[in-house]
């Protein structure tokens, strides 16, 4: 008899059975299911109860690794700790170093993903505010300015950061790819600037296939336009 892969997970999951356990804030309750409505992957989730009350399913993995520990309360209590103003919330500044806190810890947040939700961590000495804000000026920080990742896939620590405009951050992206277009390698922002064009516009036609000179054609509206009345007219 052919056993499925869905079975084979249920034994599995009796077999690693970790009801009653506590993990963190986390006490599990029961095995739930092995498949995410948003994924496909079959992975072991469990039934947790939280100490603040609040129930939430978490994979077996993130509980024993200690990835997920609380249902998402002891986030906030630190965001909240992290977040008192030391009455410091007048100072550009604090908003620089409140917002790169948050981008790396706060769940809710729709940029946690790309921060910490790849793993980006903010080093244990910049959650002093007065730490972070005497590096700041010694290296650099002017009003306007924001704090710019090198490395972006590098944490948030001394070594690895800089200031920036929004400009040359935004060249620093993992978003903005390098095009090359007659033997010149330049990066979409850069394109879009030289010819005039939305960098959206861009991106679209990149991710659409479009490579070369193609990419940075001028925007036929006109021509469209007349395609559009031939055909309106072949119709009459």
């Amino acid at each position: 008899m052919l056993v499925t892969k869905q079975e084979r997970m249920l034994k599995m999951a009796k077999r690693m059975d970790i009801a009653g356990e506590k993990f963190g804030r986390l006490t599990v309750l029961k095995f739930h299911s092995t498949r995410n409505k948003k994924s496909d992957k079959e992975r072991s989730r469990w039934l947790c109860k939280c100490e603040c009350g609040n129930e939430v399913i978490v994979v077996g993995s993130s509980l024993r690794n200690g990835k997920t520990s609380s249902c998402g309360c002891l986030n906030k209590e630190i965001v909240k700790r992290m977040f008192t103003t030391h009455g410091m919330s007048a100072n550009p500044l604090y908003f620089v170093w409140k917002n790169m806190l948050e981008r790396c810890s706060n769940e809710d947040l729709k940029v946690y993903k790309h921060y910490g939700g790849r793993g980006i961590s903010v080093c244990a000495e910049w959650e002093d505010i007065n730490t972070f804000m005497e590096w700041a000026n010694e290296n650099g920080y002017k009003e306007g300015l924001e704090i710019d990742r090198i490395d972006n896939d590098g944490d948030y620590i001394p070594n690895n950061c800089r200031f920036t405009t929004r400009k040359e951050q935004m060249l620093n992206t993992r978003r903005n790819i390098k095009v090359m277009i007659n033997g010149v390698t330049k990066s979409v922002s850069e394109w879009a600037e030289e010819y005039d064009m939305k960098v959206n516009t861009l991106q679209y036609r990149y991710h659409r296939g479009d490579r070369g000179e193609r990419l940075v054609r001028p925007i036929e509206t006109q021509f469209r336009t007349n395609k559009v009345k031939e055909k309106l007219e072949e119709m009459i």
